[in-house]
């Protein structure tokens, strides 16, 4: 199997069971602005936004997945009741990113909520969110930038705030730190499309290093991490998109597309499975797809 198929069939198969299983993602009770657990079905959700708006995004899919995409995207939407969830935790949170950075792959792939719109650019011109970590920072900055609210961002200082931008010796590196990097990368280049945003020292440091790392989070069987990884390496400005890499993630991936986070036995029933192993789909389906799009040309 080619490098090209192989990225292709690894995301195909994660945004399939994605679909298939999507009605385990939905709320289970009325959801207000005021989340008793944001990171339970909330978070989920804009995720796999996340991951279906590259999709149709990139453009590179067949026509089942990019109305797979279509179809999981639109029923998020709509767990968002329309935008009119996320406008309501904005008005009353108004220190909050987070209905910013989930409205934002909505945006990206045509639902727009027209009071949101205008809350996010009051509160982006107020300038009064909460702190954050240096890569949720950068992670902001992006959301404005997608979703199309005018700012003034030092791109540069807020790159260089962050572990990532510093460079540091690649062994002094863990399991969370690695996380904090490849968010940081994601962020700069926009999930792939502005490669040479990284700085060149940056870039550089990553076309190292990611070997090295991605090596050692295989041997681990980190599936979740691993894939970060491989986004990240086919967002740089010279793409890696290398099979021997590709290859153990896409052999840990079940016969139904279900993406494992971690070595350790898949169990409990559909709902659990979903519940316990949707991040790493839709990481499979955010790879996969960026990979496919700079194999075949895509971002400058």
């Amino acid at each position: 199997m080619t490098t090209t198929a192989l990225v292709h069939d690894v995301a195909a198969r994660a945004l399939a069971w994605l679909h298939e299983n999507r009605g385990f993602g939905a709320f289970t009770d009325s959801a207000t602005a005021d989340l008793n657990d944001p990171d339970g079905v909330y978070k989920p959700l804009c995720e796999v936004a996340l991951a279906t708006s590259l999709v149709l995004r990139e453009g590179v899919a067949g026509s089942t997945q990019l109305r797979h995409a279509r179809e999981v995207l639109d029923f998020a939407w709509g767990q968002m009741r329309h935008g009119d969830l996320l406008y309501e935790r904005q008005l009353r949170h108004a220190l909050l990113t987070d209905p910013l950075e989930i409205y934002a792959p909505f945006a990206r792939a045509g639902h727009r909520h027209a009071g949101l719109d205008a809350v996010l650019a009051h509160t982006s011109a107020a300038d009064s969110m909460t702190e954050v970590l240096p890569n949720r920072r950068l992670a902001v900055a992006n959301a404005h930038r997608v979703v199309g609210i005018p700012r003034d961002d030092d791109w540069a200082a807020l790159t260089r705030a962050t572990w990532l931008g510093r460079t540091p010796p690649p062994w002094a590196i863990d399991w969370y730190t690695a996380y904090q990097a490849t968010h940081t990368a994601f962020h700069v280049t926009d999930w792939g499309a502005r490669p040479d945003g990284l700085p060149p020292d940056v870039a550089r440091y990553l076309a190292e290093w990611l070997p090295v790392w991605i090596d050692v989070w295989t041997e681990a069987r980190q599936w979740d991490l691993v894939g970060e990884l491989l986004i990240v390496s086919a967002s740089l400005p010279e793409p890696r998109v290398v099979a021997a890499e590709w290859e153990p993630f896409a052999a840990a991936q079940h016969e139904d597309g279900l993406m494992p986070r971690d070595g350790e036995p898949v169990v409990g029933d559909a709902r659990l499975r979903f519940l316990n192993h949707q991040h790493t789909a839709v990481v499979a389906v955010v790879a996969g797809t960026v990979a496919l799009s700079r194999l075949l040309g895509g971002a400058p």
